[in-house]
């Protein structure tokens, strides 16, 4: 139980972190992000949550580019600038 409550906190916070940066963020920016916010948060268990970012929430995060994560919505909003 307190596995999944670990790997709910670092989603959340890998969230958080992606809706600040709507330009996305490469792995590495993101696991170093993730784990300064909580030095309890074990690198693997970050590493194994950022690589199923995707897997999990399909309908939030998406892979622009190899090893660059972004929010969805973000993806959206740019289609419809383009085609202004």
């Amino acid at each position: 139980m307190k596995k999944q409550k670990i790997t709910h906190h670092i989603n959340a916070k890998a969230l958080e972190l992606l809706k600040k940066h709507p330009e996305g963020l490469k792995w590495s920016e993101l696991r170093l992000k993730i784990e300064a916010s909580d030095s309890s948060f074990h690198p693997k268990t970050v590493n194994g949550c950022i690589w199923k970012l995707v897997q999990r929430f399909p309908d939030k995060v998406y892979k622009p580019s190899r090893g660059l994560f972004r929010l969805l919505k973000y993806k959206k909003n740019n289609l419809k600038m383009e085609m202004k």
